[in-house]
């Protein structure tokens, strides 16, 4: 499913048009953003949570080469399922 499908099933099953359910998609997906950058987390209770993992610093190596390389630090978006997404998974 991509983000059109997404849109067209809120729209059909909220009785929604797709513009709204379009703004609707895109406002749940700018909030989720927004808290993230903020280094806030957000939980939907049966669905999952959304978070945000620190990395450490490492070495790597470029693959053609073979000569290592630093790959910087850096902020990652976690997702941890929910009971209720699990349960509906299996």
């Amino acid at each position: 499913m991509n983000k059109n499908d997404l849109i067209g099933a809120v729209a059909e099953s909220s009785g929604l048009s797709k513009n709204d359910a379009s703004s609707a998609v895109e406002g749940v997906f700018d909030a989720i953003s927004s808290a993230l950058s903020k280094g806030d987390e957000v939980r939907l209770v049966g669905f999952g949570t959304f978070s945000v993992a620190q990395r450490k610093a490492s070495t790597g190596r470029n693959p053609r080469t073979g000569e290592p390389m630093n790959i910087p630090a850096s902020k990652q978006p976690k997702f941890k399922a929910g009971k209720g997404l699990k349960d509906a998974v299996n």
